[in-house]
């Protein structure tokens, strides 16, 4: 993965997520840590938002993403999701964190991170 990276850290959304029937009538919340692989000398030499990632327009992107869709698992979510940001903004990489609050009583939250890379 590139050096550089793009991070985005505890966003929240809402979805619906989850393997029992309860949970399929209920949206929650999912907590998301992202670090996006790219370069931003360009960006950083022209001053230029328009040359990196915009974290604006990709939590955006995120927030719909979750609120379009419905999986059982966390696990899907954020593959689906890698897919999705890597179609979409033209990433090299990512490191993405997915917390599900209140899943484990025991638990602060439980979750999956996943690291992708493209050529």
């Amino acid at each position: 993965m590139r050096s550089d990276r793009v991070i985005i850290e505890s966003l929240a959304v809402e979805t619906v997520i989850g393997v029992y029937d309860w949970e399929r009538e209920i949206r929650q919340r999912l907590v998301l840590d992202l670090e996006l692989a790219t370069d931003i000398r360009a960006a950083a030499a022209a001053d230029d938002i328009a040359l990196t990632l915009d974290y604006a327009a990709i939590s955006q992107r995120i927030a719909r993403f979750a609120d379009e869709q419905a999986f059982a698992l966390v696990e899907t979510f954020a593959e689906r999701l890698a897919s999705l940001l890597h179609d979409e903004f033209a990433i090299a990489g990512l490191t993405l964190t997915v917390r599900k609050p209140g899943a484990v009583a025991e638990a602060a939250a439980v979750g999956v991170r996943i690291s992708r890379e493209w050529s």
